[in-house]
């Protein structure tokens, strides 16, 4: 007697669509967020509000922790509170006000030299192939060579007095300018410029419309450089012929062994440094809004 055994086919899983009848069309309608959730997981996500203070914090920490635990000699490096208690006294005689006046002064003037001649060669030779050819190759050569090795000629040319360092900090702020900028014009989308043809737009127009916006985001993050550049340079210059300034008062104290007045010196460039690329930043968030990037 032969028994057969019929073998049934498991039934297809049943997937329950939601009320309505629309679970494709709900599923499709959530693809854009599910999306959108991974982008955010992928990234930085949204910018700590105090995030800029979490290095600075950390350093301060592990500063004080050494020297509260004598793993730091105080005649290399002053501890925390003692380099406080010196900059009120500091403040209290005038000393460092004075002298934060005079290199804010210095880098101001070199700051606003620098971008604004940074800003005229980029324009010039960012829209312009004999431009280009006369001006990108001698800022080229400028950027290669650093400011301390062009000091000595500097001093021959405008002296030991003012002109000089201030010439110098120019300098150092002109070339990420004039890069960055440049960068930035060559990078417009040339739809736009054939778009400016075909309406007729003026020469100010398509400056005003199409430049400048398309050159803002590169001559905003060679602000950032420039301003930390005005910074770099005006220690250099600082510690040459000068009688006043924050570098002048840093190498007056090495001479008579004060570690905890330059330590302040220090100090007072790294927080001018960190609050001027700060500026530069916030200007960046407010001007271009229009920029979706994986910080936002």
């Amino acid at each position: 007697m032969t028994t057969e055994v019929t073998e049934k086919a498991p039934a297809p899983l049943a997937v329950d669509a939601p009320a309505g009848g629309k679970g494709t069309a709900d599923t499709a309608g959530t693809a854009p967020a599910g999306r959108n959730r991974a982008r955010r997981r992928l990234g930085p996500g949204r910018p700590l509000r105090y995030g800029w203070a979490l290095g600075p914090g950390l350093l301060l920490a592990v500063w004080s922790a050494g020297s509260a635990a004598g793993l730091i000699d105080p005649r290399s490096l002053s501890a925390p509170w003692t380099v406080v208690a010196t900059a009120g006294d500091l403040v209290a005689d005038g000393r460092l006000q004075s002298n934060l006046w005079t290199s804010a002064e210095r880098v101001l003037l070199g700051l606003a030299s620098g971008v604004a001649g940074g800003l005229l060669l980029a324009v010039v030779s960012g829209l312009s192939r004999l431009g280009e050819g006369l001006i990108d190759g001698p800022v080229q050569i400028k950027r290669a060579i650093p400011s301390l090795a062009m000091i000595p000629l500097l001093i021959l040319w405008f002296g030991i007095d003012e002109t000089m360092k201030v010439v110098t900090i120019a300098l150092g702020v002109l070339v990420p300018v004039y890069v960055h900028t440049h960068n930035g014009l060559r990078g417009i989308d040339s739809r736009y410029v054939e778009l400016a043809e075909t309406v007729r737009l003026g020469r100010a127009r398509f400056l005003r419309d199409v430049v400048l916006p398309g050159a803002l985001p590169g001559f905003l993050l060679g602000m950032r450089f420039a301003v930390t550049s005005a910074w770099l340079a005006l220690v250099v210059v600082e510690q040459v012929n000068a009688t006043g300034g924050i570098g002048y008062m840093m190498e007056l104290a090495r001479t008579y062994g004060q570690t905890d007045v330059i330590i302040v010196g220090l100090v007072v460039y790294g927080l001018l440094g960190l609050l001027s690329d700060g500026l530069v930043r916030w200007v960046q968030r407010r001007t271009l809004t229009w920029r979706r990037t994986l910080a936002d």
